[in-house]
């Protein structure tokens, strides 16, 4: 499934939800968050996602998991005063990658601001090669999101 627009959204259901603390430079002198600090919301959103999913990253190993292509779509301006949140979820798993799908919301009036969508891939930090994503992670993912494979 590639996560297009709104109405696609619609039907997911997001099981990790985390507030975002604006700070006095996110923003310009018109009141707008920057497009490029929005990435850095949704790096936390995925960094508390895989908290929650209780993701050891790195593994001992040295197995990770590491972006290989972002995308983002604004669909709406962010100000200043909005109340954010974002979403993240983990909507497929397939050999070598996972995708993410994560929005930025304006908690106060349900406007979807922002669209992100993460294609991330299996890598050994020690040998500096892709790898197959792990059953474990497959495992606590799917448990997280309540998938059944």
């Amino acid at each position: 499934m590639y996560i297009d627009d709104i109405e696609e959204l619609k039907g997911l259901e997001f099981n990790h939800k985390v507030k975002i603390q604006k700070r006095f430079n996110d923003v310009d002198m018109l009141g707008h968050v920057n497009n490029a600090v929005q990435l850095t919301y949704f790096d936390y959103g995925k960094i508390e996602y895989m908290n929650a999913v209780k993701f050891k990253f790195p593994e001992e190993n040295g197995d990770f998991l590491v972006n290989v292509n972002i995308n983002v779509d604004f669909k709406e301006q962010v100000f200043f005063d909005d109340e954010l949140e974002v979403w993240t979820k983990i909507h497929k798993i397939g050999h070598k990658s996972v995708r993410m799908i994560q929005v930025l919301v304006d908690s106060k009036t349900g406007h979807v601001k922002t669209i992100g969508r993460t294609v991330m891939c299996g890598f050994n930090l020690k040998e500096q090669k892709s790898i197959l994503i792990r059953d474990d992670w497959r495992e606590m993912a799917n448990r997280f999101e309540q998938y059944k494979p």
